[in-house]
């Protein structure tokens, strides 16, 4: 992911695209930054988390808030390194299977097994939703 992030920086300096240019520069540096840690992670969970934290952080600011803005377009211009996004009857499909091979299972047992296959493909707060729904 690394080679391929400094070769969009390169695209987006010829572009003279600021505000990507901007977004990528500081992800290499995250990646850097985890890859000479003590424990480093994988650069995908690395992505995930730091998508996951912008997202996050939409919620306090205004909709017309320049650092909103930023934090939008920071969005976007990573959302292309994402794995592909699951839709939200593959999850629930994820559900049913779970929960007909462990009859009597909770909430929290169905999460645990679930969490690895959608970790960064879709939004685990909803997936929290569909699950407790399924069970109810």
């Amino acid at each position: 992911m690394l080679e391929q992030i400094t070769e969009d920086i390169k695209k987006a300096m010829f572009a003279k695209d600021k505000e990507r240019l901007d977004a990528l520069r500081y992800f290499k540096a995250m990646l850097i930054e985890n890859k000479t840690s003590k424990a480093p992670i994988a650069e995908m969970d690395v992505l995930i988390k730091h998508v996951k934290k912008l997202k996050d952080s939409l919620e306090n600011f205004p909709p017309e808030n320049e650092i909103r803005k930023k934090t939008e377009v920071e969005i976007s211009v990573l959302a292309e390194y994402m794995p592909k996004q699951l839709d939200e009857a593959t999850v629930k499909g994820y559900i049913k299977d779970i929960i007909a091979a462990n009859p009597g299972v909770n909430a929290g047992l169905v999460m645990k097994e679930l969490s690895p296959k959608i970790k960064g493909q879709f939004d685990s707060k909803l997936a929290n939703e569909l699950v407790k729904a399924a069970l109810a």
